[in-house]
């Protein structure tokens, strides 16, 4: 007797997500569009970053970068000096942001104004 084929389980389409839900997965939240703002000027060190963040924690603003990282949005280069150096600056796929990210500056000066 011959055995039966092993019914093919198809796994279901995955489900449309949005381009703008994509984007805000990305850069969304309350440290991460600011932190890739600053690194669209200069590449800066932790205690830089830290330091035009006002209100955010070391643990906060560690999560933010390492995500950001993860995401492929920012680099993290470590230097092997004594004391070790460590800066953040954008990724090619990073400064991809920075048309949307001078748009939503721009959006939110003029909100700021009326």
């Amino acid at each position: 007797m011959k055995p039966e084929p092993a019914e093919q389980i198809e796994s279901p389409a995955p489900a449309y997500r949005c381009g703008v839900e994509l984007t805000l997965e990305a850069i969304g939240g309350k440290w991460k569009g600011v932190i890739l703002w600053h690194l669209l000027h200069k590449t800066l060190r932790f205690s830089q970053l830290q330091l035009r963040l006002p209100g955010v924690t070391q643990k906060m603003l560690t999560q933010q970068l390492r995500e950001l990282e993860r995401d492929g949005l920012v680099h993290r280069e470590v230097y092997a000096e004594v004391p070790p150096r460590v800066e953040y600056s954008l990724t090619s796929e990073g400064e991809t942001l920075r048309p949307l990210l001078s748009l939503m500056c721009e959006w939110g000066r003029g909100r700021a104004e009326e």
